[in-house]
């Protein structure tokens, strides 16, 4: 889907007609299209499908027409944390999006929609440059969104495993933990493409440019260092979550032991007077045998009880 934007008093607006539009914004790309920005534009297929691979890193690079960049952001999706089926999607992963700065426009190939209209990072922009560097912010800002969100993930998947018995939690907990890896690399992958920006002499930056250029420079690294403190703290708590995990079990299971042992003890007093032979004290032919042996099957499982009070079994 092709959708044509223009920079007015210095905000994103929507561009009426394609000889008005300075923004074109590509999201999910069709071969129709594909062919328009191969011919019409000059953008060789292979650095289309490589803008589009998530396995590719972040980077910039100069042709004769413009400039090409390559930026990592977190793939987009909706996780329902409601859930708790076994195939809930904890999965967070990296995409890549393109941006072509020519001297007269942009052209962006993504697979998500960026609320160009509405963000507030799209309504001072003074150059299209600016607006590239704009672009690049908008993706440390939805990774330090996805941050927040694992971290709210991470603390509701823990109040589950303090109760819980099953490795289905765990394995949640491990997927975020991957997910946070492919974060880290991603997004020093794009503080390497922001320190390549800062020393490039052929893009061209104003003053005003290269001081957003900075502040978001800092912003990555501040997003690196939170992606950083958060993978850390997933991994080193992951042994102690599965240990909980067993100690509930072994809870469970100690329990079970304890009602099993204590049906077994007067059941073998009940069990004693119900046998095929005589029984002191005419006990067959009274009729307070019943509560007799009921009582005594009674006070044999009070013993037992207080007795393994006292061991602190």
């Amino acid at each position: 889907m092709r959708q044509l934007y223009k920079i007015r008093n210095q905000r994103v607006v929507q561009a009426e007609a394609e000889d008005d539009a300075t923004i074109e914004f590509y999201v999910g790309l069709t071969e129709e299209e594909r062919r328009h920005l191969v011919a019409g534009e000059g953008i060789d297929n292979h650095t289309i499908n490589s803008a589009l691979d998530p396995d590719e890193l972040s980077r910039i690079e100069f042709d004769d027409a413009f400039t090409t960049f390559i930026v990592k952001k977190p793939r987009t999706y909706t996780v329902d944390r409601a859930s708790d089926s076994s195939e809930a999607n904890y999965d967070f992963r990296v995409s890549s999006m393109g941006i072509f700065l020519f001297d007269s426009k942009v052209i962006v190939v993504s697979d998500w929609e960026v609320p160009l209209l509405t963000d507030r990072r799209f309504s001072r922009l003074a150059s299209l440059k600016a607006f590239v560097l704009q672009m690049l912010g908008y993706c440390i800002y939805h990774f330090m969104d996805h941050l927040r969100i694992i971290s709210q993930i991470s603390n509701e998947l823990e109040a589950k495993i303090s109760l819980s018995m099953e490795n289905k939690y765990l394995l949640f907990m491990f997927a975020l933990s991957k997910g946070l890896v492919y974060y880290q690399d991603a997004i020093n992958t794009n503080g390497m493409l922001l320190r390549r920006m800062a020393n490039s002499q052929r893009l061209g930056l104003g003053e005003a440019e290269s001081e957003l250029l900075e502040d978001i420079t800092i912003d990555n690294q501040q997003c690196y260092r939170s992606t950083e403190i958060y993978a850390s703290i997933v991994s080193n708590m992951m042994d102690a979550r599965a240990s909980i995990v067993n100690n509930n079990l072994n809870s469970l299971m100690k329990t079970l032991n304890i009602i099993t042992i204590g049906i077994m003890v007067p059941t073998f007093v009940v069990s004693a007077f119900s046998m095929n032979v005589d029984l002191p004290f005419d006990l067959k032919n009274n009729s307070w045998a019943f509560w007799l042996i009921l009582g005594l099957a009674a006070v044999s499982l009070g013993l037992f009880s207080v007795y393994w009070k006292r061991r602190k079994w």
